[in-house]
């Protein structure tokens, strides 16, 4: 019986929680190792972590993590008899609730042995979906390198856009670790608005008619000439807050004014694009790219206004929804041709090709029926990744390291049936200003009110008293599967319902556009 040995090295501070003890330990499932595991040192410990894992019989048991020497090594031994399956550890970037999302279904992944996220937080730490790693500094592209390196990481998943349009994704390939996420010049899809316009442009992409300015007046004579309603973005990243949807002339000057002169978005709005209003249904799709080749996921559609019935100000994401009945197996199709593939095309003609996954915001016109690239994301949406993940059955690390490698021909997704929904709970006062640092409870209990129910962090962490509290906007994504999209609705919302926490709200209306008005009600 053949045995490898790996010797990790020691980890100085891993997080843990006395509510959970199989932070690290659970990641070592029977799927991963098919014999025994043998965890080394003089005390079987790691770092802060003390690990006792014992081989009873299949499946694998774990027990209780204690503090001990930070000078201690992890040692692995894995039988690798009959074993032909590339298994990787995995560091995901990140610390949402889309970060939260791609840790549980990587863990599921029978190609990966373990998973670490930076900086996480502390419902991905105490669900024991990844090993938080809350100081490593994810705009340290040294410091990343050094980490995948020290433990042996094959593969990094980089999810916000910042840190890409930074140049991590660029620093971890030039450094041999296989990366999913673009380069900072692929980035530029998100992290500029001009440049994603101008791209659509060039290789004939259907989008919205516009107009870039960075002089107020200016903006404000070509929204006299168009007229209201009519859509102002700041050209940069702003966390999802830089669009104003104005019906009048008047707003749209504030929103110009408020971008432009008073710079309430920083250099993110430095420029502005002033867009047509196209009218219609908004729907999100997703495609993994590997530089050459794409291939579609599954649709969902998610709800961007932060009051029922989209009313209100644009916010991040305040629920979503899988599959998404607006998004047609023939319109989909319609989308790779005329958007995503065009896309691919032109960013590798542009020298700058797409790795990672491609986020394509569309409006489904009213007029003609046809999709209109609104804007594009170069990270999986939040909150549609959770109910995209909750769905997806194939073996994400394995997905993900054929993209980083280019060999994505052939593949295939495999999807759960049924349909899932996410309703996500945020702090009283969103997308203005909130109150943090109010207590959360219940979540266990949300969890167990019906099966398969999950409840995602976005931004959560432990007070000196160990009491749940929100650190964010947008908080909680609570997440349900069911045969059909009736049923996994009254599932989150049921689960939602047993969360006590004061200091949060929701949206009551997740879904209203997939059912008849007669059956949109929850006590229907």
């Amino acid at each position: 019986m053949a045995f490898t040995t790996l010797r990790l090295p020691p980890y100085p501070k891993l997080v843990t929680n006395n509510r959970f003890s199989g932070i690290f330990a659970s990641q070592f499932h029977s799927s991963a190792l098919p014999s025994r595991l043998v965890l080394g040192s003089s005390s079987s410990c790691v770092g802060t972590l003390s690990l006792s894992i014992y081989h009873h019989s299949s499946p694998w048991s774990s027990t209780a993590f204690t503090c001990f020497s930070q000078t201690s090594e992890l040692s692995v031994s894995v039988d690798t008899h009959g074993s032909n399956t590339e298994r990787v550890v995995v560091l995901v970037i990140g610390g949402g609730g889309r970060e939260h999302a791609l840790c549980y279904a990587l863990q599921r992944s029978p190609s990966c042995d373990a998973v670490f996220c930076a900086p996480g937080n502390a419902g991905i730490s105490t669900s024991g979906n990844a090993t938080c790693i809350p100081d490593l500094d994810i705009f340290d592209s040294s410091a990343v390198i050094s980490f995948c390196r020290k433990w042996g990481v094959g593969l990094v998943v980089v999810e916000p856009e910042a840190p890409l349009v930074s140049g991590l994704a660029n620093d971890l390939v030039t450094a041999g670790i296989p990366t999913f996420g673009p380069s900072a010049e692929a980035a530029a899809l998100a992290g500029s608005k001009d440049f994603m316009k101008t791209i659509c442009h060039k290789y004939g992409i259907p989008t919205a008619k516009y107009q870039t300015f960075s002089d107020a007046s200016a903006a404000k004579q070509y929204i006299k000439e168009q007229g209201a309603p009519i859509v102002i973005k700041a050209d940069g990243l702003a966390a999802g807050k830089g669009v104003a949807v104005s019906s009048t002339l008047e707003e749209a000057y504030k929103a110009v004014d408020s971008m432009l002169v008073e710079g309430i978005f920083g250099s993110a709005g430095y420029r502005v694009i002033v867009e047509e209003f196209v009218e219609g249904e908004e729907a999100s799709f997703f495609a993994l790219v590997d530089g050459e080749n794409a291939i579609p996921l599954e649709s969902a559609q998610g709800y961007k206004r932060v009051g029922d019935g989209d009313t209100d100000p644009n916010t991040g994401g305040m629920g979503a929804y899988s599959p998404a009945p607006v998004l047609t197996k023939e319109l989909q199709n319609v989308v790779m041709e005329s958007i995503i593939l065009p896309t691919v095309k032109g960013m590798s003609m542009e020298g700058c090709k797409f790795v990672g996954v491609l986020y394509a915001g569309l409006m489904i016109d009213k007029k003609s029926g046809l999709p209109k690239l609104i804007e594009y994301n170069v990270r999986f949406g939040d909150s549609e990744c959770q109910v995209l993940m909750v769905r997806l059955e194939s073996d994400l690390a394995k997905v993900m390291l054929a993209t980083s490698r280019g060999e994505l021909k052939g593949v295939s997704l495999k999807w759960s049936p049924g349909s899932a929904m996410v309703v996500v709970m945020a702090s009283k006062g969103y997308p203005g200003s909130y109150e943090k640092e109010t207590v959360i409870r219940n979540l266990e209990e949300a969890e167990c009110v019906a099966p398969a129910v999950k409840v995602f962090h976005a931004g959560t962490a432990f007070d000196s008293d160990g009491n749940l509290i929100a650190t964010g906007d947008r908080v909680l994504g609570i997440t349900a599967k069911g045969r059909d999209l009736e049923e996994a609705r009254d599932k989150a919302y049921l689960a939602v319902e047993e969360i006590n926490w004061p200091g949060g709200f929701y949206r009551q209306d997740i879904g209203w556009r997939a059912f008849p008005q007669k059956q949109f009600s929850r006590n229907a």
